[in-house]
């Protein structure tokens, strides 16, 4: 008697992985695939069409042009990154401020190597520094003060991973994982049905530390955005200074916490809430953060005794890799 075998042959997605320089930082993309199409090509546009429209750093941007109160057409990327930081602006009663642009750029974080800073030129400054006095009108960018400018580098990148995202969508890909520059938006898993699981780093003690993972992640159909002060910092006569600058002060902000990692819908609304969070410190935060629906936060922060220590949201704790 014999015996037929019948053996069922399933296609195994293939797994492609896009890695490279972009937006002054990495860029690491992973998703799986059953064809495993590369879509480098498409890629390398998306973040060319972002640096001609946000990007500071090149002077022929939109918003460059729009900082130069020059005619410009607006287009999508600039106007749903004004939308965005107009909306965090108003959710955080301005502790996020897309106008905070000179001050930025005057500490020295920014394309411009620093100003000579005294309390009065940061007094004039903050003049100028106020998201209600800007806003979009038939198009336009229109400005109470022709002297304020835009700065959209707190949500770029992730809305950069967000782009990508929803291009991955189009093709039909559903397991991905973006990653740029610490920007992250994760759909799916792994064909295993396992969730992504993504590093949170340790604060470190200077900008070139050796990378240390704090804790993990398992990640899906998220945006995950860290913002820490441990590694972005100027020194001025001897004392580090935060990269987050409280727009409503004009100063680095001065607090315990190292870094916070938010979890949200999307890359760019964590981007923002992050920004912000570092900026509120975590007492103003975590009721700002426990307000919203689908958003979580990780804080890492210095005690009294100056050692480490941890604090996760309810649904963030639950997705913490023990």
């Amino acid at each position: 008697m014999g015996f037929v075998v019948l053996v069922s042959c399933v296609k195994q997605p293939k797994k492609v992985v896009l890695q490279g320089l972009a937006q002054g930082s990495y860029y690491a993309i992973t998703y799986f695939d059953d064809e495993g199409r590369d879509f480098q090509r498409e890629i390398d546009s998306i973040f060319h069409a972002i640096d001609l429209s946000v990007n500071l750093w090149v002077d022929s941007s939109v918003i460059s042009k729009v900082n130069r109160n020059e005619d410009v057409a607006l287009d999508k990327i600039f106007i749903d990154n004004f939308n965005l930081a107009q909306e965090a602006a108003r959710l955080s009663d301005g502790y996020f401020d897309p106008t905070i642009a000179p001050i930025v750029a005057a500490w020295g974080f920014s394309y411009k190597s620093g100003d000579s800073l005294t309390p009065q030129r940061i007094d004039s400054l903050r003049a100028i520094v106020d998201y209600r006095k800007v806003r979009l009108d038939n198009g336009k960018v229109v400005k109470d003060d022709p002297n304020i400018t835009l700065d959209f580098n707190a949500i770029a990148q992730g809305y950069t991973s967000d782009l990508i995202a929803a291009f991955l969508d189009s093709k039909g890909i559903r397991n991905y994982l973006v990653d740029t520059g610490g920007e992250i938006m994760a759909r799916g898993g792994k064909p295993d049905g396992k969730p992504w699981i993504v590093g949170i780093e340790k604060p470190a003690d200077n900008w070139d530390s050796e990378r240390v993972v704090q804790t993990r992640v398992a990640l899906r159909d998220k945006g995950l955005v860290t913002s820490g002060s441990t590694r972005k910092y100027i020194e001025r006569n001897g004392k580090r200074y935060s990269h987050s600058i409280d727009p409503k002060t004009g100063y680095p902000v001065e607090h315990n916490v190292l870094s916070v990692t938010v979890l949200a819908e999307n890359s760019a609304w964590a981007d923002a809430l992050a920004s912000i969070c570092m900026v509120m410190g975590m007492e103003k935060s975590l009721p700002f953060i426990e307000s919203m629906d689908g958003v979580e936060a990780y804080y890492i922060f210095q005690n009294e005794n100056g050692a480490l220590e941890t604090f996760a949201t309810e649904g963030f704790g639950e997705c913490i890799v023990k």
